[in-house]
């Protein structure tokens, strides 16, 4: 492998200044670095902790060095927005929030400069297309104007082009985007040789999707098949927006509400989309008793309950059709009655049961499972009551009884010595939960016996709604019509807590605001993780 070497202290002029710059330009060192006269001066602990935050960001093996893969990464045509906004700031977890968003959902666009090796009307609706990528879940609605004030200006340009972030030709920084505070313009660089449908050339339907993600208010995502991930993985006919997207640009503007005749929700059928059935008729089982063991989400977004040996797939109303299934069926080598599971941003899901746990890619084992939880997650107790990765921060946090674990496996130990923490420190949530989610909506959902509590991430309290929560997890989760719609008797803690409690909330809030970003890939937390 090549590796290049920094001594402790060096003038940039002393080695490659290509790599240096790039890591600069996208926001992974200051930026002064990129002026070769300001006589920047570096140690080596900055030079790797760079890198190693670039191979963090982009999946790669941490390794704090500029090895081969890293090099081959670094040289891949990708976009020109920065993948940390703001040098020193750290990134947020999975889909990435800039900051600012639109503030009405009624967007006008024009193309003031189109490329000059492309028809224009062709290039006209490859971009309504790349718009409709975003329109198809969410209610923002995209209109072309000819002239005029848009909130959206589009341009092909070349080198030098009036930003001060200047095109470089043909490979490298195929375009650029600004978020909805400075504007929401995009600038694409006429030199790439672009193309419509077609695997030679650049694609421009999915470059221009990927910038009209910036101009909406996204940043750029860690999760490889993500669109907002900054490289060009090259033309996709089968293109299709990844859950990380979905959840980043919902999180800005919603989700879909215009219904068409049908009662769906309104489709491009352009755009390819995962149907749901038609829910079946009540399910007997879950509405006598919904009590359930663990509920989570895919890595394809959708939403499973375990209860016993058996599982079912919810839909926005209520029970998938075909429903109940087993789990030893659908998930071979999987036993029933597990206790907790998630699914990690690097698309694997972990189930727990007792002392083990098992990882499986989509329903396939994923390795020789089960293993023993106090080697794979070090310092995390056995016969859990619940586990999710919290959108607060992307650390996974694990529960039993009245406490709770935070686990981040970018950290060495990956639990703090300050942990276990006591449950009640969640406001408004009961000790000992059957299970517990992050839902696609954005906010975390709290199971036990038969309600359900809806937890807001940002005031850090049980969500304030009418009616209040605890609510019936069989009327709003499963469809029952039997069950109440209101306020249910459920286990919510009455005390309020102790002030040795809201400094740990304090400590919870603060891990969220700056948001951690465990390393994402074929991760496996496992024995010398706990290592120093």
């Amino acid at each position: 492998m090549t590796k290049v070497h920094v001594q402790s202290w060096i003038r940039q002029s002393d080695y490659d200044i290509n790599f240096q710059m790039y890591l600069a330009q996208y926001g992974y060192l200051n930026p002064s670095v990129r002026n070769p006269s300001s006589g920047h001066i570096m140690d080596e602990s900055s030079w790797r902790r760079a890198i190693s935050e670039f191979q963090s960001f982009a999946g790669l093996n941490n390794t704090g060095e500029l090895d081969e893969e890293t090099i081959k990464l670094m040289s891949l045509p990708r976009c020109g927005v920065k993948d940390k906004v703001g040098f020193g700031e750290s990134r947020a977890k999975r889909y990435a929030l800039q900051g600012s968003r639109w503030r009405v959902k009624n967007l006008t666009y024009k193309i003031s400069k189109y490329p000059s090796r492309l028809n224009r009307a062709e290039v006209d609706a490859e971009l309504a297309k790349a718009f409709s990528v975003w329109s198809d879940y969410t209610d923002l609605t995209f209109t072309q104007k000819r002239s005029g004030q848009v909130h959206i200006e589009i341009r092909f340009e070349k080198g030098e082009h009036g930003d001060g972030d200047p095109f470089d030709g043909p490979g490298g920084t195929l375009a650029h985007a600004y978020f909805p505070v400075y504007g929401g313009d995009a600038h694409f660089d006429d030199a790439e040789m672009w193309s419509i449908s077609s695997r030679r050339g650049t694609n421009l339907f999915q470059v221009a999707a990927h910038e009209f993600g910036h101009s909406l208010g996204l940043s750029h995502s860690d999760v490889r098949s993500a669109l907002m991930a900054p490289f060009y993985r090259g033309f996709d006919p089968a293109f299709q927006l990844d859950q990380d997207d979905i959840q980043g640009i919902q999180a800005l503007y919603g989700h879909k509400t215009q219904i068409d005749i049908g009662g769906g929700v309104a489709q491009n059928p352009s755009i390819p989309r995962i149907t749901t059935p038609q829910p079946a008729a009540e399910d007997p089982a879950l509405c006598a008793d919904p009590k359930i063991d663990t509920i989570f989400n895919s890595a394809d977004g959708s939403t499973f309950i375990f209860k016993g040996e058996h599982y079912w797939r919810l839909t926005e109303s209520g029970i998938a059709a075909g429903y109940p299934r087993l789990i030893s069926r659908s998930w071979p080598g999987l036993t029933g009655n597990i206790d907790a599971a998630f699914t990690y941003k690097n698309g694997k899901t972990y189930f727990f049961k007792g002392s083990k746990y098992w990882r499986y890619n989509g329903q396939k084992m994923d390795g020789d499972y089960p293993k023993e939880i106090s080697e794979g997650f070090t310092g995390i107790p056995d016969n859990l009551d619940a586990a999710l990765v919290w959108s607060g921060n992307g650390k996974i946090y694990f529960y039993k009884g009245s406490k709770f674990w935070r686990f981040d496996p970018a950290q060495r130990p990956p639990v703090k010595s300050t942990y276990p923490k006591p449950l009640s420190n969640w406001e408004g949530i009961p000790d000992n939960i059957d299970a517990a989610l992050q839902y696609v909506n954005g906010y975390t959902y709290f199971f036990k016996g038969g309600s359900y509590w809806r937890f807001n991430d940002r005031t850090f309290s049980v969500d304030m709604d009418n009616p209040a929560f605890p609510r019936s997890t069989a009327h709003w989760w499963f469809g029952c019509s039997s069950a109440p719609r209101g306020t249910v008797g459920g286990n919510a803690r009455l005390s309020a807590p102790t002030p040795s409690e809201e400094d740990d909330v304090g400590d919870i809030l603060f891990d969220a605001g700056r948001f951690g970003h465990p390393a994402e890939g074929d991760i496996e937390f496992c024995g010398d993780l706990g290592g120093s």
